[in-house]
């Protein structure tokens, strides 16, 4: 398993202005688009959180949760701090500054966990390293929100996005030190440790999407 300790710290500016230039809003789509399934939660944990936008969102529309969200960069810490501070919610988010395979959740303690946008920072063995690590953390009947860029099947989709993932992958290993080099099978891994997938949207021509996913349903992946 590839741990090269990549920080994100120099990106925290200007992570936002150069998502939008490449994908427009579509990676805020892929985010956002089924934050409402986590209405009825009562404690919600979001890893990889990033600038703050996600769990602004998740505050405004789930009122009574409480919120953690986990992330090893401090600058990015630091940023979603800010956006928050001033909020009625303020006093329901937690911030968790942590190495993902240094965090231990209480047994049962959330109803949900979202993972946008962070699943691609690894490669299969520490995919499935997290999937083990948070899996117990979740209460019966949790959902797992997903969000991350895919390789279309076939055809000038998958071109493009193999060459947007080649131009991704450079990028983010030459500014933030990233060891993994190539999507990992996350929705197979999640699969095949009893997720399923129970909706989707994909977006950019297939090259993004966000799924929702339920333990024991019969949904697929």
């Amino acid at each position: 398993m590839k741990r090269a300790n990549p920080s994100f710290d120099r990106l925290a500016r200007w992570y936002r202005p150069l998502e939008t230039l490449a994908f427009g809003r579509d990676l805020e789509r892929a985010r956002f688009a089924h934050l409402g399934r986590l209405a009825a939660c009562r404690s919600i944990l979001l890893l990889g959180e990033g600038d703050g936008r996600c769990v602004e969102r998740v505050a405004a529309l789930v009122p009574q949760a409480r919120i953690e969200c986990v992330d090893a960069s401090p600058g990015m810490i630091e940023r979603a701090g800010r956006r928050v501070a001033a909020t009625p919610a303020a006093g329901r988010i937690r911030f968790t500054r942590s190495d993902i395979f240094a965090f231990r959740p209480q047994p049962g303690a959330y109803d949900a966990v979202c993972t946008l946008f962070f699943l691609d920072c690894f490669d299969a063995e520490g995919v499935a390293s997290v999937i083990a690590r948070v899996a117990p953390g979740l209460a019966p009947g949790a959902l797992w929100l997903h969000a991350d860029f895919v390789m279309p099947e076939s055809g000038y989709d998958r071109l493009r996005a193999r060459a947007w993932l080649a131009l991704l992958y450079a990028f983010f290993r030459w500014e933030t030190g990233l060891a993994v080099h190539s999507l990992p099978p996350s929705e197979t891994l999640l699969g095949e440790a009893g997720w399923s997938r129970v909706d989707t949207l994909s977006l950019q021509r297939g090259l993004v999407r966000s799924s929702v996913f339920v333990r024991g349903s019969k949904g697929t992946y």
